[in-house]
């Protein structure tokens, strides 16, 4: 009895491997899908960034309103300076050393997502496109 033989044409492979294409490919050429990809990234950015100014709006309002607001603070002096001297001077910086800090981790847990986003099982990230890895 004869062997069967499979016959394709010589095309197929490349029309299948065109059809997966990666994340990081529709990121390169600009496509809608890359856009998409894009966006999101920047909109999680852009969310931190905001985040981050409203706090340290509210911190510079609340720390310019707290001698107006307790009258107190005034009179309050620390080593011969004001309270309101000192806060201004010196404890600020932690907070906004302190702010710095925070908003660098929130960015780097933002840019592994969109790395983990990019390498997800059946996205083709990490591909040629049939399923077999690169290299």
């Amino acid at each position: 009895m004869a062997e069967r033989v499979r016959v394709t044409h010589p095309r197929t492979a490349a029309a299948r491997r065109a059809a997966g294409r990666t994340p990081t490919r529709e990121i390169a050429e600009q496509t809608d899908v890359g856009e998409l990809y894009m966006g999101s990234l920047i909109r999680s950015q852009r969310r931190v960034a905001l985040t981050v100014c409203g706090v340290l709006f509210a911190g510079i309002v609340a720390t310019a309103l707290a001698p107006v607001v307790f009258d107190s603070w005034g009179r309050i002096r620390v080593a011969g300076l004001p309270l309101t001297w000192l806060v201004l001077g010196v404890g600020v910086y932690p907070a906004l050393i302190g702010l710095a800090v925070v908003t660098a981790r929130w960015a780097e847990r933002n840019e592994r997502a969109f790395a983990r986003l990019l390498r997800r099982p059946g996205s083709g990230a990490g591909t040629d496109g049939d399923g077999q890895a690169d290299g």
